[in-house]
């Protein structure tokens, strides 16, 4: 590698000896590869259009022939030959300043080269549409070879490190984050055509709140003050609901001290919507309406292939309670057991389910039997109704049912793609499970919530019926995409240094 970068310095220094570059300035295209493919598709083989064109873009393959060359070019939107003949480029000789153009457009340009040339449009006798060049510009010297073309990055580990070589080389790469691109800007258009407002909240935040996880904190020097970043956006939403604004959203970063996997990334995207005078049901028709016209708009359908099923976002989807859906998958029917933690313990294990050292509720267990046999079955869009009180301190009792809270998540593929409340608005109730998750803290859980005293005082001005939704962005994106893990679709996802790595012998 040293060696190939030493040879590709020396050839720098021989284009700045001949006025080109190595590094240019700026370069006007007129066209880009795919458009040219379109606007050209029917000119026939052997034939040539004199109407010149520039285009700009970045080598990636090339072949040199005595007197013709060919070079791949790559730009944005896709490829397209370039055909270099020496008769050609060496007439244009004074316009480069330099009587040896062939020569050293051949002898000095590389794969992984940045070029732009001028040329006509011309079908090779074998059917390949390119620009005979006339003149061209190095823009930028690449002074490291790309990866094999055949090969591609076989390390998965290195396309999530070196991203920009992964998105050079890997096509479907790029296509997942312009999908990535499209989907985003989608959900921001859909939400802002129903009257929602997009307002920023804070991401340094005296309080983490708003959710069940474990904070980043940072400190701010002139103020002297610890501060965490956000673990979700929900507390300040909610503030702007009190303020007056009926319909508000937000479409951001969140951050999370927690493990990595296929699933879970600590730095990730959210979008968190809240609609006053709604309730659960509202923001389940909201989720079904939003989700499926942006997959409908996506991909051209509202079905898709994901790791080879057929997943329908067609609405309307599956809505059952967490009770019932264990019911059917393990037997098991936790109304029956009451408060007796006890018996619910024995069911558990009596059916091979393992009773985690915390769970001191029957709510708890349940939640864990539903992990454990239930979240991994739901591969079509299904609405899980109905929460324990216990894991779920800022949702609204239910209206009918003791100990459950008006709250859905919905999953698809087996993964919670969105969590969404009848929202919590007495603040008496809400201190109340707030100073419960206190002392939860207090007591060593480092996820559990800290009691937000200005999120109180506004509940307290008054806060109207509201329902509240969080969807999460890259579970979204991987559904679309096909993607396996969040990695995929994170365009610089956290990784381990790659000197820890090293000294692991991982």
């Amino acid at each position: 590698m040293s060696e190939l970068r030493d040879i590709r310095l020396e050839k720098a220094k021989a284009l700045k000896s001949i006025g080109q570059g190595p590094y240019g300035l700026n370069f006007r295209p007129s066209a880009v590869a795919a458009a040219l493919q379109e606007e050209y598709a029917d000119l026939p083989n052997g034939e040539e259009n004199k109407k010149e064109v520039s285009i700009a873009g970045r080598i990636i393959s090339r072949r040199v022939m005595g007197k013709l060359a060919f070079f791949t070019l790559a730009d944005e939107t896709g490829t397209i030959q370039l055909y270099l003949e020496k008769a050609t480029l060496n007439q244009t000789a004074d316009s480069q300043k330099h009587e040896n153009n062939f020569g050293n457009i051949t002898s000095l340009v590389d794969a992984g080269d940045w070029i732009g040339v001028n040329g006509i449009l011309k079908r090779t006798d074998r059917g390949e549409l390119s620009i005979k060049v006339c003149e061209w510009s190095m823009l930028s010297k690449s002074l490291q070879p790309l990866p094999d073309k055949w090969h591609g990055l076989a390390d998965v580990e290195k396309r999530y490190r070196q991203r920009y070589l992964d998105l050079i080389v890997n096509p479907q790469s790029r296509k997942t984050f312009r999908t990535r691109a499209l989907l985003v800007s989608s959900i921001r258009r859909w939400l802002d055509e129903k009257d929602f407002l997009e307002i920023e909240t804070p991401v340094l935040q005296s309080e983490a709140g708003g959710a069940d996880a474990r904070p980043f904190i940072t400190h701010h020097n002139t103020l002297d003050l610890p501060l965490f970043l956000r673990i979700a956006t929900e507390l300040h939403l909610k503030r702007l609901v009190v303020g007056g604004f009926q319909r508000v959203y937000e479409l951001g970063r969140i951050f999370r001290n927690e493990g990595i996997s296929t699933r879970h990334n600590p730095e990730f995207t959210s979008v968190e919507i809240y609609e006053a005078f709604a309730d659960y049901f509202d923001m389940m028709e909201l989720t079904e309406q939003l989700l499926s016209s942006v997959c409908e708009k996506i991909c051209g359908s509202t079905k898709i292939i994901y790791q080879k099923q057929e997943i329908d976002l067609k609405p309307p989807w599956r809505r059952a309670t967490m009770h019932q859906l264990v019911q059917e998958c393990t037997g098991i029917d936790f109304e029956l057991f009451g408060d007796n933690v006890d018996d619910a313990k024995a069911a558990m294990l009596s059916k091979g389910l393992q009773v985690p050292d915390k769970s001191d509720s029957v709510g708890r267990l349940l939640n864990e039997a539903f992990e454990q046999a239930v979240e991994s079955k739901l591969v079509q869009p299904t609405f899980v109704l109905d929460y324990p009180i216990e894991i779920s301190p800022l949702a609204r009792k239910h209206r009918n049912k003791k100990g459950l809270v008006e709250r859905f998540e919905l999953f698809i593929v087996g993964r919670e793609t969105a969590n969404a409340f009848s929202e919590l608005i007495d603040p008496i109730d809400q201190k109340e499970r707030l100073l419960l998750q206190q002392a939860k803290k207090e007591s060593g859980d480092l996820e559990a919530q800290s009691l937000d005293e200005d999120f109180i005082n506004a509940l307290e001005v008054g806060m109207p019926p509201t329902g509240g939704l969080g969807i999460g962005i890259d579970r979204f994106v991987m559904l679309l995409t096909d993607s396996p893990s969040i990695r995929d679709v994170i365009a610089f996802p956290l990784l381990r240094p790659e000197s820890n790595l090293k000294h692991t012998g991982k």
